[in-house]
């Protein structure tokens, strides 16, 4: 074996044993529990990077927005705790919202009026239950004050009128 040779396979153990050793320490479990939304959110990037660079169709844009918001979701989640999954969940629906929308903006075939109007839809349910989710209790009692509110409304409105409604 040549002096060279030896060295290259110097460099592999003390590479295997550097591996080794940080796995004991746990470095990578740290990584990996860390980091692992990425596996998520890097797909959904780079597609919506083949589709920009003219590498792929606009269909692509449907899994790369569900993927992008996925990720940034759950990163959101793997740092703040998982019990913002009871609020956050609409955040889901937001997720295919967002890939529809996009194939909508950039298609211009029939069938993208459709699913414009499918994404809209979703992202106003979503917005909804997520501001639902995110008040709780509190959204009631601001949905009861603002019915009590547009009922005075009418009544003062009315009284001022000679018309009626």
């Amino acid at each position: 074996m040549t002096n060279r040779n030896q060295g290259v396979i110097a460099i592999f153990i003390i590479l295997a044993g550097l591996v080794i050793l940080l796995g004991k320490l746990g470095v990578f479990a740290f990584i990996g529990h860390a980091f692992w939304p990425l596996l998520i959110l890097l797909p959904g990037v780079l597609l919506q990077l083949f589709y920009f660079s003219r590498s792929a169709s606009s269909y692509v844009l449907i899994p790369a927005g569900i993927l992008t918001v996925y990720g940034i979701l759950f990163f959101f989640c793997n740092i703040w705790g998982w019990s913002l999954m009871a609020y956050l969940w609409p955040v889901l629906l937001l997720g295919i919202t967002v890939g529809l929308y996009e194939y909508y903006m950039v298609s211009a075939s029939a069938v993208s009026r459709n699913i414009g109007f499918a994404a809209g839809v979703l992202g106003a349910l979503s917005i909804i239950l997520l501001f639902f989710s995110l008040l709780g209790a509190s959204a009631l009692y601001l949905i009861a004050l603002l019915l009590i509110g547009g009922g005075i409304w009418m009544l003062l409105s009315r009284t001022n009128s000679k018309r009626g409604w």
